[in-house]
């Protein structure tokens, strides 16, 4: 049958078979867009620094020195999580360091959204920068004795070390237990931020790529300069500009990737 007829006026009309016939193609094309939005959906990833820690409040390095949340940092967690509620966020799988401060940061806003059942992976290669001898000094007297411009340097500087500290030192990696199973090449006697980016993009690349690409809602609670590793890469930074790049503790940062996971947008929540 004719998809178009003449009626006895001259006038083209549609059968009903016909109309039939063009619904269901319609419909057809109808779910095969929306499949394909459903395949190339916009990917979100939240990223937060932990709240502030009792280091960070006594104006100290702390790199891997596991210390705890001050009550500041606690608060910073808990608006954290409410900001996230407010904007209906809700996560599959969630990433850390091997670090009290953004481990306990990470739960408290998991505890207030209800969602301390996810899977969780906590891994050293998320963790701070390895501050080396710095480790536990206060910045302002380092700075009186190392002078300000040194200093800043072993701070922001990419490829900038701090001192190192000896294998007998109690903040050598290799004298805790938490470590027991890394290689003494992947133990750190200093780090730069060029040494963080080159643990870090690993796992990102190994772990956490893997769980975006499968449409997993991804939060990552980590640090200054673990983050600081990672958005150079996602946001392209030269070195120049990631020695800039200020991270607020305690604040939802939100990533938008497309398919390719390239960067559309990144924003904080508030």
């Amino acid at each position: 049958m004719k998809r178009l007829e003449v009626n006895t006026s001259g006038l083209f009309y549609i059968s009903k078979y016909s109309a039939l016939n063009l619904t269901i193609r319609i419909q057809r094309i109808k779910s095969i867009t929306i499949g394909n939005c459903y395949q190339r959906q916009m990917k979100k990833i939240v990223l937060i620094r932990h709240g502030q820690s009792i280091y960070n409040q006594e104006n100290r390095f702390t790199g891997w020195t596991d210390v705890d949340l001050s009550e500041k940092g606690y608060q910073e967690a808990k608006k954290a999580a409410e900001i996230l509620k407010k904007h209906d966020y809700n996560f599959d799988i969630a990433f850390t360091s091997l670090l009290k401060r953004a481990i306990k940061t990470l739960h408290i806003i998991l505890e207030d959204l209800d969602h301390l059942w996810i899977p969780e992976y906590k891994t050293w290669h998320l963790n701070e920068r390895f501050y080396g001898a710095l480790q536990g000094l206060n910045k302002a007297e380092t700075a009186e004795k190392y002078g300000a411009e040194q200093v800043y340097k072993w701070r922001r500087d990419p490829d900038e070390e701090p001192p190192q500290v000896t294998k007998d030192d109690e903040r050598y990696p290799g004298n805790d237990s938490r470590y027991h199973n890394l290689s003494p090449e992947q133990l750190p006697l200093s780090e730069n931020l060029t040494d963080t980016i080159a643990r870090v993009l690993p796992f990102w690349n190994e772990s956490i790529v893997p769980a975006i690409s499968k449409n997993e809602k991804v939060i990552i609670s980590a640090h200054g300069n673990s983050l600081r590793a990672l958005i150079k890469y996602l946001d392209h930074l030269s070195n120049e500009e990631v020695t800039a790049l200020e991270i607020p503790t305690g604040s939802p940062l939100v990533y938008e990737l497309d398919d390719d996971l390239k960067k559309i947008r990144h924003y904080y929540l508030e």
